[in-house]
């Protein structure tokens, strides 16, 4: 997804006159595209902007200004964090503020900070071609949806991204022969949740019904009636260009009618391999993660999916770890691996992002400068009231001795309970 927001960037800012370099020290705007769906990846671009930071200095020594700007899913959740720290980055823009760029770009210029990231309920893009940033490449992404309406527990896709829209089926089309004039031999089908798409661009198929999840699955949101659907739109990719492989990412579970694993099994060019993110083997812990089906229909759905098609490869993704989960869930996560079979599995180490990153055994608070700042629950000297030792209680202030930094916390060892005028308060 975040190659395809490139290439709609790149699109824009063509346009615009703006023209590609591939070496650094020759560019007057460095973008960097982010992903926030785990923290590894923003503690990556945070580490980027470090080097930046030096080959900013340099220009601004020779007089060559620079700009620095930050797209995508942690420019919309992290804006405010982005753009004062250390005063290095010049524009923001979220995943649906990419039309901006131009306006953003020249409100730098000016020497000022600019930024936007309003989500929107019907920005996809669907008028701009992607500039291939592969020139001469055999393979290419193409975005038929954006958003996400799941609302799963541990994701942060819906608050980044925004709520699920798609492509009109006539765009998507287009640029799919124009890449097949290209030469482009493989098209990925793209979206949050590709497979829940649903075109209401056509006023005929508005009132069609709503498609019928298989038995076990649920969603958190009421059913959509209307549209063209996923099915409707693959038999219409696949038609373009007999020898060109289609292929789709990423589903939900839940979005697979007898209809599509039909047409995968019919169209040969339509490539023998789903991806089915299981998450965990747990009915429990599924439940926690509010995935919207159990242990035993996700396996129904294998077994189905099998059957309908003969010789299918299956991936997977899986998150270990998740909040509460026990060993015993942990063991049925195994087994699911064991009794699947899959051919590829993408598995994570679920890790809470700071400062939630913290035992029952911590405490958290803020200093003056509203930072937070965790600390072990124990015993402290009292220099408040007469008692040698307490434990700190919400609403005390506690003079805490930093040892240690995050990229948006701080940790400590606690000294002793206070007054308001040296440390954070508890809570």
């Amino acid at each position: 997804m975040n190659v395809n927001d490139t290439e709609i960037a790149w699109a824009i800012l063509q346009k615009n006159g703006y023209a590609r370099t591939k070496e650094l020290d020759e560019a007057d705007v460095i973008l960097l595209v982010t992903c926030s769906v785990r923290e590894k990846a923003e503690q990556a671009i945070w580490n980027r902007l470090q080097h930046l930071k030096a080959l900013k200095a340099r220009r601004q020594q020779a007089r060559l200004p620079l700009r620095i700007g930050i797209l995508g899913c942690m420019a919309e959740r992290l804006k405010e964090e982005i753009l004062h720290r250390e005063k290095l980055v010049d524009i923001v823009a979220g995943p649906d503020a990419y039309r901006d760029l131009p306006r953003l770009l020249a409100v730098a210029e000016s020497g000022q900070q600019a930024a936007n990231v309003l989500l929107s309920l019907d920005e996809t893009y669907a008028d701009i071609l992607p500039v291939q940033t592969s020139a001469g490449g055999t393979t290419a992404f193409v975005s038929i949806m954006r958003g996400c309406d799941n609302m799963c527990s541990y994701c942060i896709v819906p608050f980044t991204r925004g709520r699920e829209r798609s492509r009109p089926i006539a765009s998507i089309l287009q640029e799919v022969r124009m890449l097949s004039d290209q030469g482009v031999k493989e098209v990925t089908l793209l979206g949050q949740n590709v497979n829940s798409f649903r075109d209401m661009s056509e006023v005929q198929f508005q009132s069609a019904a709503a498609p019928v999840l298989s038995r076990g699955f649920s969603t958190v949101y009421k059913a959509k009636p209307g549209g063209l659907r996923f099915a409707h739109l693959l038999d219409q990719v696949s038609r373009i260009d007999p020898e060109m492989r289609i292929r789709f990412t990423s589903p939900h579970p839940k979005d697979f009618p007898d209809e599509v694993l039909q047409l995968i099994q019919e169209r040969h060019n339509i490539c023998k391999q789903l991806h089915l993110p299981a998450q965990s083997g747990s009915t429990r812990v599924l439940e926690a993660m509010r995935r919207g089906y159990t242990r035993e229909a996700y396996l129904e759905l294998v077994h189905h999916v099998r059957e309908s098609i003969p010789g299918v490869r299956l991936s997977s993704d899986f998150i270990a770890g998740f909040c509460g989960e026990t060993e015993e869930d942990h063991q049925q996560t195994l087994s699911l691996l064991r009794e699947v079979r899959y051919n590829v599995g993408f598995l994570f180490a679920y890790s809470m992002r700071q400062p939630s990153k913290r035992s029952a055994s911590e405490l958290c608070g803020r200093n003056d400068g509203n930072i937070k700042v965790i600390f072990p629950d124990a015993e402290i000297e009292d220099a408040v009231g007469c008692k040698a030792l307490v434990r700190a209680q919400p609403g005390d202030y506690v003079l805490v001795k930093v040892t240690s930094a995050g990229s948006q916390t701080l940790k400590g060892v606690p000294l002793c309970r206070t007054s308001l005028s040296r440390s954070a308060a508890c809570h």
